[in-house]
């Protein structure tokens, strides 16, 4: 059975847990293996609708074990309200596995992500200032606390001295902000360590023999492509890895284990924060795709960017992941539009390009180069088969594949956790 990565194929808010419901009860295992609590999704059971921010959204599906790998950085104060807040609902959540390698959000991380988010002033990056970029920092700077750290108190109160010797001088000189104490920082973190022991392992061993089993293993990332910190629109990215290529270093499994690779794509598109955004809308259409799409964070709440669908963002996508199959989402949104533009590429400085530019500054300024399709007016939510959807949606569906890269394997019609149709098998 496959280990599948299943990534967001645009700027994040594709609808990933889509993918993840269309694929259920075959699944094994669901890893989280990059990013925070900083981005969510929303999974619609029934009449219950569930917004998961830290967890893997494969904790809502019986039998399935949810893990949250090395590649994540935990805020365990937000891990223990997810988690209360889903028991408190029904949810068996006792299953939760989590990476002794996984990195720790502090209260220091959340305050520095707040004041320097503020510093920037009118250079800000648009962070949800929930530490996770600090956090990250520490990590790569090699003063970070991982999971397993709270089981060695006196291991602990050394790293969070080293970290805070630091911190507090730039808390203290540069932002005018009080001083953070050892203690107080020590004493919160040891109060989770019973809750959390039972939850704590070798995250990278246990996929690894389930996948000598021959489980199925579905790789969730947070986040998307173009907020990836390496191939996304740096500096207006996310500080991890949410390309397919993270699932093997956020997850501790080989490359050669990965069968499918899996892009989420909108539709149209959106973004929230700041950064390049070659088809946003600022017009009566934008707010038709806002308020029709229902476009507001899971996380933060924030009204998402809106334009339409970018092609030369899908094949970058496909290229620098790997795509196997692309799922297209909200599809229904687009009901009731008499012509649906599509930007099939991007004039820069006067010339036609048909890639996303590699330059930051090309593609600030780039303007889309639409062709417009039909749109339709017929209800699409009860969709089952390609042959149930209107001719023009129908026409719609296929000339997106033929100019993003991959075949389209599914296609979303609603919010619900039916509401989607399967054209190929996203596992055989």
């Amino acid at each position: 059975m496959p280990a599948v990565v299943l990534i967001g194929a645009q700027w994040g808010d594709e609808g990933k847990g889509k993918a993840t419901d269309l694929l259920g009860s075959r699944l094994d295992y669901v890893v989280k293996f990059n990013g925070g609590n900083n981005a969510g999704h929303t999974v619609v059971v029934g009449d219950e609708k569930y917004a998961l921010h830290l967890l893997p959204s494969g904790i809502l599906t019986p039998g399935v074990t949810p893990v949250i790998a090395n590649g994540v950085v935990v805020d365990i104060e937000v891990l223990f309200e997810e988690l209360e807040g889903l028991s408190s609902r029904g949810v068996d959540v006792s299953r939760l596995r989590i990476s002794a390698n996984a990195h720790l959000i502090t209260q220091y991380h959340r305050t520095l992500d707040k004041v320097t988010e503020r510093f920037l002033g009118k250079r800000q990056i648009g962070t949800t200032g929930r530490g996770i970029g600090p956090a990250y920092a520490d990590k790569i700077n090699r003063v970070g606390i991982r999971m397993q750290d709270l089981f060695d108190e006196n291991i602990l109160r050394q790293k969070v001295e080293g970290a805070l010797d630091q911190k507090n001088h730039l808390l203290l000189k540069v932002y005018n902000r009080r001083a953070i104490g050892v203690d107080e920082v020590v004493d919160e973190l040891l109060g989770y360590v019973e809750r959390l022991r039972p939850m704590v392992t070798d995250t990278s061993l246990l996929l690894h023999r389930a996948l000598d089993k021959g489980e199925t293993v579905l790789f969730e990332g947070g986040q998307a492509t173009m907020l990836d910190v390496d191939h996304g629109t740096y500096p207006f990215v996310t500080s991890s890895n949410a390309t397919s290529g993270g699932a093997v270093t956020g997850s501790g499994i080989a490359p050669n284990r990965i069968d499918r690779v899996i892009g989420v794509v909108k539709a149209y598109t959106t973004r929230v924060g700041a950064g390049p955004f070659p088809t946003e809308l600022f017009d009566e259409w934008g707010d038709f795709l806002t308020d029709r799409g229902r476009e507001f964070g899971t996380t933060t709440g924030r009204r998402r960017r809106t334009g339409w669908y970018d092609a030369p963002i899908a094949r970058y996508t496909s290229r620098v992941n790997g795509v196997t199959d692309f799922v297209l989402t909200k599809l229904d949104v687009l009901t009731g539009l008499e012509r649906i533009p599509v930007a099939v590429g991007y004039e820069v400085e006067g010339e036609r390009v048909d890639e996303v530019p590699v330059s930051q500054s090309d593609f600030h300024h780039a303007k889309p180069v639409y062709e417009e399709f039909p749109g339709w007016t017929e209800d699409i939510s009860g969709a089952r088969s390609l042959d149930d959807l209107p001719a023009n949606a129908q026409s719609y569906v296929r000339e997106l594949e033929a100019i993003s890269g991959s075949r389209i394997s599914a296609i979303g019609v609603g919010p619900g956790r039916d509401q989607i149709i399967e054209l190929h098998d996203l596992l055989d």
